[in-house]
């Protein structure tokens, strides 16, 4: 791999993960949960900042606590990238994960790989569009074990929109490292162009059980696993 890559920084979903476990497992599973948990913990001070939060993005009376679990429920059914209710999501997996209900699914060269460059002393961080709390409880209750401790530290939506450059930016300013001396790996081509019109080295994972990818325009190195991402970025 490139001698100036100093630090990599991962998408979670179609990248380290099959887009199946949230789509199929924990998207359910909130939708499900939900609507109870607002209800019983409508009072809990996070809770009521969610609720403000959803009232005044979704234009709807605060006090009007059914309307506000049906537009959770609908901005799920949307995946819409609500911070809300990634927040909310994370609370309510949070859970499940620590009930046994599931374990996070990881690709083998996913961990694999990680494991490899953490004990090579190369920073790992995530950047996802679930929350924080959601990511740290994704990687400490996966198949692979606990890879939580792998992990430097996390990004989610409140640096801004995947999609933007800027984003990238604000995430190189936290980590403390010029633009040129990160990594970004994604399944999202508009995620590797808003990362690389920031300055990052970028590569794409095209993982074959996640078709979402077409074949690219030639900026971004290609790889369908991540065994094979250092021989990709080769200078």
């Amino acid at each position: 791999m490139r001698s100036d890559i100093q630090a990599i920084v991962t998408d979670i979903e179609g990248t380290t993960s099959a887009i199946a476990f949230v789509k199929d497992v924990l998207f359910p599973y909130a939708a499900e949960h939900i609507p109870a948990y607002v209800r019983d913990h409508q009072r809990d001070a996070a809770v009521r900042a969610i609720l403000n939060d959803v009232a005044a993005e979704a234009g709807l009376p605060r006090d009007d606590i059914e309307g506000l679990i049906r537009q959770l429920l609908d901005w799920i059914a949307q995946d819409k990238k609500a911070t809300p209710l990634k927040t909310l999501q994370g609370m309510v997996w949070d859970a499940g994960y620590r009930l046994g209900h599931y374990r996070a699914h990881v690709y083998p060269d996913a961990a694999a790989q990680l494991r490899s460059w953490h004990a090579r002393g190369l920073p790992l961080y995530v950047y996802s569009s679930g929350s924080i709390a959601a990511q740290k409880l994704f990687f400490e209750f996966s198949e692979a074990g606990n890879l939580l401790p792998l992990f430097s530290g996390h990004f989610d939506t409140t640096v801004g929109a995947k999609g933007d450059a800027a984003s990238y930016q604000r995430i190189c300013d936290a980590i403390g490292l010029p633009a040129g001396n990160l990594l970004f790996l994604s399944d999202v081509e508009a995620e590797l162009n808003a990362a690389r019109a920031a300055g990052w080295h970028t590569c794409w994972l095209q993982r074959p059980q996640d078709v979402t990818a077409s074949a690219g325009s030639g900026h971004h190195p290609i790889v369908q696993s991540f065994a094979d991402i250092e021989a990709a970025l080769q200078p």
